[in-house]
């Protein structure tokens, strides 16, 4: 048996559909479309623990993921990516923030959201994320 390479998506043509293709289809709608989509996504690949939320962004090649912060309500995450991905103005982490939002929503059983704040100087994304624990979401088993 040949040892063959496996394949590999390229980076480029990813970009090509993330950063032009979605952006000209969804055009004004682009981030509430991106963000949902990031939350059915995390309902299609459920995620038991943080560490496969962060294993999950290196496998699907959106970065690397790092917890940074966490206090009772809420976490800060930063995502750091190649550089130029990082610069480019109409980038959108969107799906990125809705699949975090819903992960952890999964994981606390509260009704929770994700801010992305893209930090160029840094070359990172901070997201913020908040959980509301008035607002305990019906069937969900928290496992946190």
């Amino acid at each position: 048996m040949l040892n063959t390479p496996s394949p590999t998506i390229s980076s480029f043509g990813y970009e090509i559909i993330r950063d032009h293709i979605l952006s000209s289809i969804l055009g004004k709608h682009e981030n509430d479309v991106l963000y949902w989509a990031g939350k059915e996504l995390a309902r299609k690949f459920p995620c038991k623990s943080q560490e496969e939320i962060i294993a999950f962004f290196a496998d699907a090649c959106w970065g690397t993921l790092e917890l940074t912060k966490e206090s009772k309500d809420g976490r800060i995450f930063h995502l750091t990516n190649e550089p130029a991905l990082l610069q480019l103005k109409n980038r959108s982490f969107r799906l990125e923030a809705g699949f975090i939002a819903e992960q952890i929503q999964q994981a606390k059983g509260y009704l929770t959201e994700c801010y992305d704040e893209k930090r160029e100087k840094q070359q990172l994304v901070m997201f913020t994320v908040k959980w509301d624990v008035k607002e305990r979401i019906m069937n969900t088993i928290p496992s946190e």
